[in-house]
């Protein structure tokens, strides 16, 4: 029987507190070994850099599955609470993104272990989908302060299944999961904006959440050009515009950004840039030399690169400090 001493240990309860929101590193890292492989396909850039990021990526999500594994064994309780929150409970489907993005990442060099990834992802995230719903539908606890991006999760998310799954799957199935994406990110953007518009501010600690506004119109171009392969489309410009202006408006928001304290949350920052990086490259390549889209491509690979390594070092500090997987 161990003791008190040892129950109540640092590390037991850095481990009772350790959060799912974690796996968004696994997202962020991820987004930014994808942005790497397609900058080596436009740009000519070494195919190395993102061959070490994907499994870098997929380092993390073993280690970060393995201790929320452990939590889920040891401290069932906690993952209960946190299942039921109504903020943290929207992060639970990092978890199936981050294994939709694996399978992306290695779907050329790896392609079987890419299709297993994406068979458990897809059908983890309709299972979060379904649940997450649900909840809203049938809820005690939501209230219009509890909306923010964060949402966008769990539902918009399934606009990543095509990415690889127009290749694992037949049509319908990436159609599928396009089609519930699409409209609900619709929906939602209406309730996210009519909280950020009559409502108080997001708390401090949520803020970064607000560049998941980018990934849903980023991502919807990258699945809509792997279900209609070719040129680029009216329908294609319009989502890569609607995520453009967005990562403008947030740009000439940065001292706002910068002035923040470094939060788990702050990750937050890092998929959204990669999916727009990655959407910038992709236009560059559908252009006669890149056209006006090279050059932001090239901006946008350098500042993503630059934030994921100061997130990491970040990170890094605030675990050598106990500032992670701490009550809040």
């Amino acid at each position: 029987m161990s003791s008190p001493a040892t129950a109540n240990s640092p590390s037991r309860q850095r481990l009772e507190h350790f959060p799912v929101a974690m796996f968004s590193i696994v997202m962020g890292t991820t987004g930014l070994a994808i942005a790497w492989k397609k900058a080596h396909h436009v740009f000519g850039l070494p195919a190395e850099i993102g061959l070490a990021l994907s499994w870098w990526a997929l380092g993390l999500f073993g280690l970060l599955s393995v201790a929320y594994l452990a939590k889920l064994v040891k401290h069932g309780a906690a993952v209960q609470l946190e299942f039921a929150h109504p903020i943290r409970l929207h992060f639970f489907p990092t978890i199936s993104i981050s294994l939709l993005l694996l399978a992306v990442a290695f779907i050329e060099t790896l392609p079987g272990l890419a299709f297993s990834f994406w068979t458990i992802g897809a059908g983890l995230h309709l299972l979060f989908t379904l649940t997450v719903m649900s909840s809203w539908i049938h809820h005690t606890r939501y209230d219009i302060k509890h909306a923010n991006p964060a949402w966008f999760i769990p539902v918009v998310g399934n606009v990543v299944v095509p990415i690889a799954g127009a290749s694992f799957a037949p049509p319908e199935v990436s159609w599928f999961f396009f089609s519930i994406g699409l409209v609900f990110w619709i929906v939602l953007l209406t309730i996210v904006m009519n909280r950020l518009f009559f409502h108080e501010p997001l708390p401090e600690r949520l803020t970064p959440t607000l560049f998941i506004l980018i990934a849903p119109p980023a991502v919807g171009f990258l699945a809509w050009m792997k279900l209609n392969p070719g040129e680029i489309d009216a329908f294609a410009r319009i989502l890569y515009h609607v995520a453009l202006f967005l990562t403008l408006l947030l740009a000439s928001n940065a001292l706002r950004f910068f002035r923040l304290r470094f939060f788990l949350s702050t990750w937050a920052y890092s998929f959204p840039l990669a999916a727009m990086t990655i959407a910038t490259l992709t236009m560059t390549e559908h252009h006669v030399n890149g056209g006006p889209f090279m050059p932001l491509g090239v901006l946008l690979l350098s500042v993503l690169s630059l934030v994921l390594a100061l997130l990491t070092v970040r990170t890094l500090q605030g675990m050598l400090r106990g500032e992670i997987c701490v009550p809040e």
